[in-house]
């Protein structure tokens, strides 16, 4: 329950669509990322999702911002992206812009996220 005010005060910086779109995302990370870890990076300015304290074992990324909403993911350089969803040129993140709430459920979306997860089991062999 405080995990819920904290995200809702976090979010409550940005507009409504932002807000929204962002709780919604959040909704299709917890639907598959089987026991997925929720913490606010206040000074980064966005939601981490992981499997513990370590860099290396983050997933994803939310990350709002007045204009719109970004998904984030650690190793992005490595997931496959068929849809061509994944923007960016870092050396190992990459992110998909959330332009619209339609956006949200897409099955090209899903799927990317279910691709670092399945990548965290293997290089943790869980």
């Amino acid at each position: 329950m405080t995990e819920n005010i904290n995200v809702n005060l976090f979010l409550s910086n940005y507009s409504e669509p932002v807000c929204s779109n962002a709780l919604k995302l959040r909704d299709i990370l917890y639907e598959n990322l089987p026991e997925v870890q929720e913490q606010i990076d206040i000074p980064a300015r966005m939601i981490v999702f992981s499997y513990g304290p370590r860099y290396a074992e983050m997933i994803c990324t939310i990350i709002p911002s007045q204009k719109g909403l970004k998904l984030g993911f650690y190793k992005g350089t490595d997931l496959p992206d068929p849809d061509n969803l994944l923007k960016g040129n870092g050396k190992i993140s990459r992110y998909v812009e959330i332009k619209k709430t339609e956006d949200i459920g897409s099955n090209a979306l899903i799927t990317l996220v279910k691709e670092p997860f399945a990548a965290y089991k293997t290089r943790y062999n869980k």
